[in-house]
């Protein structure tokens, strides 16, 4: 029997403004976009091909928002075509912290998500 990760809480400010981000920008799919009878909203998104999704958290006033793991990179977001996914990303205006590098296990650059939080860009080295 498998075991996988299928969706992790990521905390957000605005809905429609989180979508726009991963959907435009880092090329995401929109997996869930319902509200319950009771207001509540549930979103999901995450890669087109599968894996592990985001579901789009409203913070609550008292968190901070972009902060979930200091200020450490929380995310690996992995690309088999790493200029073709940063040039999409940077049309869309996501910063970049530093210009891509080549490291043993691959193409890396960090940048920002909508709230400032660093994520990787990796496209991992071929054997």
């Amino acid at each position: 029997m498998g075991i996988r990760i299928s969706d992790a809480t990521y905390l957000v400010g605005d809905h429609d403004e989180a979508i726009r981000f991963f959907v435009d920008a880092i090329g995401f799919e929109l997996r869930q976009d319902q509200t319950f009878e009771n207001g509540w909203r549930r979103v999901v998104v995450g890669p087109a091909d599968g894996g592990t999704g985001l579901v789009l958290t409203l913070a609550q006033a008292d968190v901070s928002v972009g902060a979930q793991a200091g200020s450490e990179v929380a995310f690996f977001l992995e690309t088999d075509d790493f200029a073709a996914q940063r040039a999409r990303m940077l049309e869309h205006g996501v910063t970049f912290r530093e210009e891509p590098r080549h490291e043993p296990y691959g193409t890396v650059a960090v940048f920002e998500d909508l709230y400032g939080m660093p994520w990787d860009l990796i496209e991992p080295a071929r054997a």
